[in-house]
Parts: C-alpha cells; sequence; structure tokens
C-alpha cells in the first residue's frame, strides 16, 4: 500500500470509530443547521479533526479541503475530506454513510479511502494501481446493457433550480432501467458502483469531498466517470456520471436526450 494511502486508512479507521462510538447514542447527538436541508453534527466535526489531525501529523506541509472547517494551508497535496458523507441517514440509524478521503496531487486524484465504519467496509484505489475492497481487487461488473441495470442517483433536493434540470433525467431513466436507487450518501453510492453492486451512477450538484475518493475509486475499478453532458470537469462543477464503458454511453445518450 502507497505510504500515503496507509495514512489516509489510519485516519478514516480513526473517524469511523469516532461515528460509531456516537451511533449507541444518538438521542444526545448535538445538531446544527447549515443550510435547507443540510445538518451537521458534534461526530461530523470530531470525525473531521480527528482526519485532519492524523493526516498532518504525518505530512504538516499538505493542505486540507475539509467539508466542516474549509481550506486550510497550500500544498502540491491537497486532501479533500468528508467525515460523514450521509449525515441525515446517520442521524436516523440508516446504515448508509461514510468516511471519504482522497488526496490530489498538483490537482490529479492519486489516493482514496471511503470507509463503512457500519459495514467494516474499507474501499482503496492508488493512481495506476487499482481499487480494493477489504484487499481484495476490485473490477466493475460490465452489466448486458441499460435495461438490465441497477442505476444509484441523488436527489438535488436544497436547489430548486438543480432539481427542476434534474427530474427530467430521471423521468428518462425510469422505463429504460431494472431499478433505480437512492440511497443518500454519494460517496458510497460511488464505491458500490466499484464493486458491482450498481451498474451506473449520475446526480447534480455535489461538491468536490462527496465525489473525489468515489471517483477515483471507480476509475482504478475500470468504469469511466465525466459529467452528464461527457465533460471532464465533474469535480468542479458537482454533476456526475460514472459507469462501466457500454452503460456509460448509453446512459449519456439517455442524459443528453433528456436535457435538450
Amino acid at each position: 500500500m502507497h505510504p500515503m494511502l496507509n495514512i489516509a486508512v489510519r485516519a478514516a479507521r480513526r473517524a469511523g470509530t469516532v461515528i460509531n462510538r456516537a451511533l449507541n447514542r444518538l438521542g444526545d447527538v448535538h445538531i446544527d443547521t447549515k443550510g435547507h436541508r443540510d445538518y451537521v453534527t458534534e461526530v461530523d466535526r470530531e470525525a473531521e479533526s480527528t482526519i485532519i489531525q492524523t493526516l498532518l501529523d504525518a505530512y504538516p506541509g499538505h493542505a486540507i479541503i475539509a467539508e466542516e472547517s474549509g481550506e486550510h494551508g497550500s500544498s502540491d497535496f491537497v486532501w479533500v475530506i468528508d467525515p460523514l458523507d450521509g449525515t441525515t441517514n446517520f442521524l436516523h440509524g440508516y446504515p448508509q454513510f461514510a468516511v471519504s478521503i482522497a488526496l490530489k496531487v498538483r490537482g490529479e486524484l492519486d489516493q482514496a479511502v471511503i470507509f463503512d465504519p457500519v459495514r467494516d467496509e474499507l474501499f482503496t484505489a492508488s493512481r495506476g494501481v487499482g481499487a480494493q475492497l477489504n484487499n481484495r481487487r476490485l473490477r466493475m461488473r460490465e452489466c448486458q446493457g441499460l435495461s438490465h441495470a441497477l442505476v444509484g442517483t441523488g436527489f438535488p433536493i436544497r436547489n430548486a433550480a438543480t432539481l427542476a434540470a434534474y427530474l427530467p433525467t430521471l423521468t428518462a431513466f425510469l422505463p429504460q432501467v431494472s431499478g433505480i436507487r437512492r440511497a443518500g450518501s454519494a460517496c458510497l453510492d460511488l464505491a458500490f458502483l466499484a464493486c458491482g453492486r450498481l451498474d451506473g451512477y449520475w446526480e447534480f450538484g455535489l461538491s468536490e469531498w462527496d465525489i473525489a475518493a468515489g471517483a477515483l475509486i471507480v476509475q482504478e475499478a475500470g468504469g469511466i466517470v465525466t459529467e452528464p453532458n461527457g465533460g471532464s470537469g465533474f469535480l468542479k462543477s458537482g454533476n456526475i456520471l460514472c459507469a462501466s464503458p457500454r452503460i456509460h454511453r448509453e446512459m449519456l445518450k439517455t442524459l443528453q436526450d433528456a436535457q435538450q
């Protein structure tokens, strides 16, 4: 394992311990509202602090982009952190949330960790080396076609304009696929895509920390990651489409037709 990935795994597992410990006292967890249907808890903040401390203890010169505390420092090495992706699920005890940590080196995704503390599943990737689930090599499943595909998505409920643009795409996919799942944690959806539990995924209006780690894991498992219009700027736009090559082509056409 790459030494920087090893440190990220250590950070993710420590954050997972914070999260699992809090699951036993959800009624006592303090909740703040960041915006419309957007929540943050003391658990998010403690998990993020644990991750940042672990990373900076090992690499004090590296920079940070974190969901709750923002940007820290300037460097060619930038850690992108979501300490608890799926906070609403977590608050309801719904077991679909995870820790997401990615490393960008000179702007390129280089290392990735997604840790599901409930299932004790660790998804990792290093650029050019491949992706793993609990140290088992991942290769994306090649679905026969869109009509056989189980695809994931997310509803952009915090932004009315984005939701209005998204709804025609949902309507377009519903009659074409085997099923659609909306589980509420983008990073886990991408991890599930990489290991074959989903065949495709699309969503609008995400943040970089939601998708950075998952995008690299999907790519290293053999998938294609683009914007819904086929562009490459998904980390900046927050709009993402990913799937195996055949399904990606079919999903891209459906999205393009739906947005005309």
